[in-house]
């Protein structure tokens, strides 16, 4: 009795193990395939539950989610004999794992193949179009072609290409330098053509400047003098209209000020006694 206990639970242990051996799950993010010595023997296995048999069949998973390689740069040749460092990534796929399988066996693989026909999808559109083309204005078109076209190539592989994209793209150190030092002299020209421009019409402004300051000066004169005549004139009367009522007063007061003016920093005068000039300094008796 104890010996058929023993052997029940060998046989069920070896049955649970083979029953282990023959379930499998499919995640959602993946689709699987069976193989059999090495040979696939299924069509891609959707999410789920499934069997195969045990020992001599296995199971392979592949990433059903959209993938990206980021391809390291490289130099391609412009239209316009210009040399391109450029950056590019691929978003793709795997559309049909079996093809897939059969074709390139890896993800490396894979890789490798995207890589490959990439490049020179690029290589091939790039060298159609001027180096100004690439970095400004038909970037998205020629993306649109070298897509379109890996696609169509890397459907024998069972990969489909969704988008390639330029991340950067740059020239090689040496342009660079070059370009930047044409750049660097053209700013330079650029800026001695604009302080000599400047210089000019600071002149011109200044000429103008002081030929309206001349103008305005020779004006503000002449009204001042005009004024000033006016003034004198209108003093000039009243003056008159007020000594003319004592001429007397009037010949005492120009007199005062005609000492006034002439007897100061030791001026000497030689006159005589009886000079008109001293009438007014005589002692009265």
């Amino acid at each position: 009795m104890r010996r058929l206990s023993s052997i029940f639970l060998i046989v069920l242990a070896v049955a649970l193990f083979g029953l282990w051996q023959s379930v499998f799950i499919v995640d959602q993010t993946e689709t699987a395939l069976v193989l059999e010595l090495g040979k696939p023997v299924s069509s891609a296995l959707k999410p789920g539950l499934h069997f195969k048999l045990p020992f001599i069949q296995n199971v392979i998973y592949f990433d059903s989610r959209v993938l990206e390689y980021d391809a390291p740069p490289a130099e391609i040749l412009t239209k316009d004999k210009k040399n391109l460092v450029v950056d590019n990534y691929s978003r793709w796929r795997i559309k049909n794992p079996l093809l897939f399988y059969k074709s390139v066996r890896t993800i490396s693989r894979g890789i490798s193949r995207i890589d490959d026909i990439v490049y020179a999808q690029l290589r091939v559109a790039l060298g159609q179009y001027l180096l100004t083309e690439i970095v400004s204005s038909k970037r998205a078109e020629i993306m649109r072609r070298v897509t379109k076209k890996c696609d169509e190539l890397l459907q024998d592989y069972g990969i489909e290409i969704l988008d390639v994209r330029i991340k950067r793209a740059d020239l090689p150190p040496e342009n660079e330098r070059a370009i930047y030092n044409r750049m660097r002299a053209e700013r330079e020209r650029q800026a001695k053509r604009y302080r000599s421009e400047g210089r000019e019409e600071a002149s011109k402004i200044r000429s103008m400047a002081n030929r309206e300051r001349t103008v305005m000066l020779a004006e503000a004169t002449e009204k001042a003098e005009i004024l000033k005549g006016e003034g004198e004139a209108l003093a000039t009367s009243i003056y008159a209209q007020a000594f003319s009522k004592d001429p007397e007063f009037y010949q005492f007061y120009r007199s005062l000020e005609a000492y006034k003016k002439s007897l100061k920093n030791k001026t000497q005068f030689i006159l005589t006694p009886d000079s008109e000039f001293f009438k007014y300094l005589k002692k009265s008796k």
